[in-house]
């Protein structure tokens, strides 16, 4: 009997690659929209860069500051996710709306925390020194981005429900509403533009913020009138039927979400962080190193968006109690990392002066940027493997340890190594941008390593 049953289930090999498109089905649509989100500030930078130098590095150096911030809330948010796909998984239907609730109010109160910020940074650029007309330019930026963040915060506390329902194609599609929009918006804001008699004065990178905000308020307006009259979620009446505040509740998404945000934070704020830390070196280095961050970011999305995937599919598989299959996807999930990582090293390696071109004429700029892209090629490995198994913690619903793990990794090991081999000569001549680069890459294989051995020893309980 027991060799009858062996010979009738499926292969550990044919379980993994119906995994694997379980993934892809997932995946892609994730992908599609986590890549129109990052166009956005790809397109904000691009079009700065077309404007001069100085609007790309100030909104450089905008996008420095709002990015590590908006992940660490969407990282919290990204909470509701597994926990509506558990629930999916354990058919507890009735669990899902009072969670989106929760996570609604959650992005309420962010999006105030968040814009605070973003309207008062001009003292940290007074502190790193940074000249007085970059300086109006960035805070320019901000101050209009500010008005969007309620928007952004609201479509991805929206996206728990979306995504964690196993409908991932649904935020793609307003994700590129936003992306597309966003174009000719930079347009008229950045160089200005006339109808009849009302005029809008050019307002270089300024005009950026102002594009995107209102690119996403768009967006979100259009998302929420589907869902009330779409028939898949009709039945979930998510305007009709109110949910008060459910603090139990709340504490409950923000103890899993709080290490996922911070964990974020942590790990693109080293990223971005380094842009504000060579501002002493100049717009030029600076709008170089913004270039990488920026292309780099934009081949990030898609590990990301395997590993998100990855997140939704091992917490399903666990609310459904079919423990071996999210064993077997949380181990085999590294080789689909890996396979990503071949692929995108090669085209930054030799892509680096098509690419750079792409975002500037500027000849010293490209020189720099076309340098630091060849680092950036070599980390590939490093970096897609710590996000394809930090994402598969979170689907298990492990988010302390590996919180440490990226606070370590980064900000213990990455950020003064960056510091010494970037301005000091203790280890080496002085290296400039490189060396942050340099440093980002032993500190992204430091978090790869510890990260990989805990999934590997990882009991769930």
């Amino acid at each position: 009997m027991t060799s009858a049953a062996q010979t009738s289930s499926p292969s550990i090999i044919t379980q993994t690659l119906r995994e694997w498109k379980i993934l892809a089905v997932l995946g892609l649509p994730i992908m599609v929209a986590q890549l129109a989100q990052m166009a956005n500030g790809v397109v904000d930078t691009m079009m700065a860069g077309h404007a001069s130098a100085r609007d790309l590095a100030a909104v450089g150096i905008g996008t420095g500051i709002w990015g590590p911030v908006l992940l660490f809330f969407i990282g919290l948010l990204s909470a509701l996710q597994p926990l509506v796909s558990g629930h999916r998984g354990a058919e507890n239907f009735s669990r899902i709306m009072p969670i989106t609730w929760q996570g609604l109010y959650i992005a309420f109160m962010g999006s105030i925390v968040m814009a605070a910020i973003l309207t008062h940074v001009r003292p940290i650029f007074v502190l790193l020194g940074l000249d007085a007309e970059t300086t109006d330019i960035a805070q320019g930026y901000l101050d209009a981005l500010a008005w969007g963040i309620p928007a952004v915060l609201l479509l991805n506390s929206l996206r728990g429900l979306t995504d964690g329902m196993g409908h991932t194609r649904i935020v793609m599609a307003f994700s590129l509403v936003s992306t597309i929009i966003n174009v000719p918006f930079n347009y008229l804001f950045i160089f200005g533009f006339s109808i009849g008699e009302w005029h809008v004065a050019p307002m270089g990178g300024v005009g950026c913020g102002w594009a995107t905000a209102a690119s996403n308020w768009i967006a979100v307006i259009a998302l929420l009138i589907y869902l009330n009259r779409s028939a898949d979620y009709k039945k979930f009446h998510l305007i009709g039927d109110w949910v008060k505040p459910d603090w139990a509740e709340i504490k409950h998404i923000l103890h899993l979400g709080l290490p996922i945000g911070f964990a974020m934070f942590v790990e693109v704020s080293m990223f971005c962080m380094i842009a504000l830390f060579l501002s002493p070196l100049g717009p030029t280095v600076i709008a170089g190193h913004q270039i990488v961050l920026n292309a780099i970011s934009l081949f990030f999305m898609v590990p990301l968006s395997l590993g998100m995937a990855i997140t939704l599919r091992v917490s399903f598989l666990v609310g459904a109690e079919e423990h071996f299959k999210a064993r077997l996807l949380a181990r085999s999930a590294i080789f689909l990392g890996l396979g990503i990582a071949c692929v995108n090293a090669p085209i930054l390696f030799f892509g680096s002066d098509w690419i750079a071109a792409l975002y500037t004429r500027e000849s010293d700029v490209k020189a720099i940027a076309i340098q630091l892209f060849a680092l950036g090629a070599i980390f590939q490995i490093a970096d897609v493997t710590q996000v394809t198994m930090i994402n598969v913690l979170r689907g298990y619903k492990d988010t302390k340890i590996p919180m440490f793990i990226m606070l370590f990794s980064f900000w213990c090991v990455c950020l003064p190594l960056g510091y010494v081999l970037t301005f000091k000569n203790w280890l080496h001549a002085p290296m400039g941008a490189a060396g942050f680069w340099m440093a980002l890459i032993v500190g992204l294989a430091c978090a790869a390593c510890l990260l990989t051995y805990r999934v590997f020893n990882f009991k769930p309980r």
